[in-house]
């Protein structure tokens, strides 16, 4: 859990210490704390346990699974309007119609298969999701992707090829590395590709992520507590 979120608070207790955390880092960087959206990874969570978060402002999520998010926001979001929803996990092109017709973001664009099957899911519906193409910076192979060498060419592909919107990109740094180093590389794709909106850092690195140019922090156990 982050260091400035003490274990003994509630949910909208930590939810609040995040927000001004997030605040000093972007002033701290010489950025407006609006310029930076806090992402809460509500994956695995029961509505019950969102329920209190949403009571204290909180509008935009983040889920793993088109499955899971489909079974609890729908209700949520009948009491709570105004909820932004970021798929935040691997997309399967079986899923793409649930994705688009769900989520206000996806985060997890990550080759021509899943391109191909959301640009026609967007045709057919109409609704535009806004799309982030996901970086392996680290080449793990366990993890979802694009590799450094093909993001461009990807993002590329995206554009002319696919006829995407592309809004900006994401990563996930390997957790038994410095983070700043691939924090630099997706915002150096960023900046060449004309992309202004970067998802990256969590619960552990979000303030380092903020300094080099995140626009969105993906934030789960430093406010729900461990899974």
């Amino acid at each position: 859990m982050h260091q400035s979120v003490k274990n003994s608070a509630t949910a909208p207790e930590r939810i609040e210490q995040i927000r001004q955390a997030i605040a000093r880092a972007a002033r701290d960087a010489g950025r407006r704390p609006d310029d930076v959206t806090l992402v809460c990874v509500s994956k695995t969570f029961p509505a019950a346990e969102i329920e209190p978060v949403l009571q204290a402002g909180q509008r935009v999520f983040g889920e793993n699974r088109v499955q899971e998010a489909m079974e609890k926001w729908p209700p949520l979001r009948e009491t709570w309007p105004g909820v932004e929803l970021h798929l935040i996990g691997p997309l399967q092109s079986n899923k793409a119609h649930e994705a688009v017709s769900l989520f206000d973001v996806i985060e997890t664009v990550d080759r021509d298969k899943i391109a191909r099957a959301l640009a026609a899911e967007i045709e057919k519906t109409g609704r535009h999701p806004k799309l982030y193409v996901q970086v392996n910076t680290g080449a793990e192979p366990q993890k979802a992707g694009v590799l450094l060498s093909e993001a461009d060419a990807f993002i590329a592909r995206c554009r002319t090829e696919h006829r995407l919107e592309i809004a900006g990109v994401m990563c996930i740094p390997p957790v038994d590395e410095q983070a700043s180093p691939h924090f630099a590389m997706l915002n150096q794709i960023a900046a060449r590709n004309g992309l202004k909106e970067l998802s990256m850092g969590m619960s552990a690195d979000f303030e380092l992520a903020i300094q080099l140019g995140a626009t969105h922090v993906r934030v789960g156990s430093a406010i729900f507590g461990t899974r």
